[in-house]
């Protein structure tokens, strides 16, 4: 059975407090009240072994239980991946992302942007609810990015010339996705209505999906909604080059000036992805205080490209880190994450770009502000919320010969969730020698398989028209339909 505690203390071999910027002290202390971090005391004695660092952040995810692989969406460029996502089963929203959660917390997550994918959009209070209640049973922090589109609802620009470069067999379906676009006001009314969900480990944000799914005036509405009452923005944005070109046409003077003139940059905004944002607006991202979420794996597996993580640092911009549901190795191992960004954009040959300690802040301060805005997390010191990584640090150090060998370098170079000795999320235990032991998750995500198998028996996939449809969208984006060239 799931058995949690919470805590009064924790006595750790050493705390990293300021990864890349200084050394570990201890052994030490953590005494805690109220959720909170009430002081740092050191002990006598010798090293234990563990060391505590700041819990990181998971600062864009779309919370699925089942796995992408699972269903049939096998990796593969962005547009033509996002039809076979439609193959996923009709889940139980609460196991699927209690499953999920659980999964993020072993992997060392202590909060996540949940880009939130509807199953089925007439009972999407349902499934807020539902997500509300999985994140209080698992005990990370969660925000719940409330979806909205209301344009291209198949691919970017002209719709009718997708629909000629169709299968005819498959034109009805297709045709069946063009009704009437979605109101703004109505979304706006239905989140406020989704707030009542909300607890000490759950918010609402806003979430125009991307920019080329949501029309200028439902983003102004948005960004006016927002100016309002405070709540934050997750949006995609720039992820892959077709975007690029589709934006770059439709908005000759520029995507992201666009946005700022209708009011949408703030620091009430994070952004997914943006790969392909030019310095410039970089620069006024920047200026706006927007942060962006850093998803390499994701990027990789899905052949988008490489953040521009060195203009980030040149212009300023915050950034954290995210896993998008796509980890390298389909396993939710922020630590493994955490060192992907760091190899790719350290710098190569002797450059020095991205430096440990800028790495660390992303992952555990902009990435946190980014879903629970600013509340002194991301540090472990006195009045810092109680969210504590704590590793086993001894199973990483047992063949090295330096006794003051960095620490930073040791979790950079080989830390992953297998050295994970406890998660602490307020003051509360999630995570215990890498089980999650607030909920039992191989038990739920058991339950979860067996009600996937048991739809996806039901009522299978249809292959052919998911093949047509991936035919259809190479075909428009190959042919440069999405910046106004003709069908080929």
């Amino acid at each position: 059975m799931p058995q949690s505690s919470s805590l009064a203390h924790i006595d750790v071999g050493a705390i990293l407090a300021n990864p890349g910027k200084g050394a570990a002290s201890g052994p030490a202390r953590i005494s805690i009240e109220d959720g909170r971090i009430a002081a740092v005391t050191p002990l006598g004695g010798a090293k234990t072994g563990t060391m505590a660092i700041a819990a990181p952040v998971n600062a864009h995810d779309h919370g699925r239980g089942l796995r992408t692989l699972a269903f049939g969406a096998v990796d593969d460029g962005l547009e033509a991946w996002i039809p076979t996502l439609s193959r996923e089963p009709k889940l139980d929203a609460y196991r699927r992302a209690a499953v999920a959660f659980a999964r993020m917390a072993e992997g060392g997550i202590c909060a996540t942007n949940h880009s939130h994918g509807p199953q089925d959009e007439s009972r999407i209070l349902e499934e807020c609810e539902a997500v509300s209640r999985a994140a209080a049973d698992v005990g990370i922090h969660v925000a719940f990015a409330a979806p909205f589109t209301d344009r291209n609802p198949l691919v970017y620009g002209d719709q009718k010339t997708f629909l000629a470069a169709a299968d005819p067999a498959l034109r009805p379906r297709l045709e069946a996705r063009l009704g009437p676009p979605k109101e703004v006001k109505a979304y706006l009314r239905r989140v406020e209505e989704m707030a009542a969900f909300e607890h000490e480990r759950f918010s609402i944000q806003y979430c125009p999906v991307g920019a080329q799914w949501v029309s200028d005036a439902s983003l102004a509405a948005i960004a006016e909604a927002s100016a309002v009452n405070g709540r934050r923005i997750h949006m995609h944005l720039l992820e892959t080059r077709y975007q690029r070109e589709w934006a770059d046409h439709a908005y000759p003077d520029g995507i992201v000036r666009q946005l700022d003139e209708i009011g949408l940059l703030s620091p009430r905004l994070s952004i997914a992805h943006g790969v392909y944002l030019t310095a410039d607006e970089s620069a006024l991202l920047a200026e706006r205080g927007v942060i962006v979420s850093v998803n390499t794996s994701s990027n990789f597996r899905l052949r988008s490209g490489i953040a521009p993580v060195a203009d980030f640092i040149g212009a300023g911009t915050r950034f954290g880190v995210g896993l998008d549901a796509q980890p390298l190795d389909d396993d939710d191992d922020m630590l493994r994450e955490m060192r992907l960004v760091w190899l790719n954009h350290r710098g190569f040959g002797l450059d020095d770009v991205l430096t440990a300690a800028r790495l660390f802040e992303g992952a555990t301060v902009d990435g946190r502000r980014a879903v629970i805005g600013e509340d002194g997390g991301g540090r472990i010191a006195p009045g810092a919320p109680a969210d504590i990584l704590e590793l086993d640090y001894a199973a990483m150090t047992a063949d090295v010969l330096a006794a003051d060998a960095d620490p930073t370098n040791v979790l950079l170079t080989r830390a992953t969730r297998k050295h994970i000795r406890r998660l602490i999320v307020g003051g509360r235990v999630i995570v215990a020698d890498g089980r999650c032991v607030t909920v039992d998750r191989p038990a739920l995500e058991a339950e979860l398989i067996g009600e996937a198998k048991r739809s996806w028996n039901a009522v299978p996939p249809d292959d052919a028209a998911t093949a047509a449809m991936k035919r259809a969208v190479r075909r428009y984006y190959g042919c440069g339909c999405h910046f106004g060239a003709g069908l080929r």
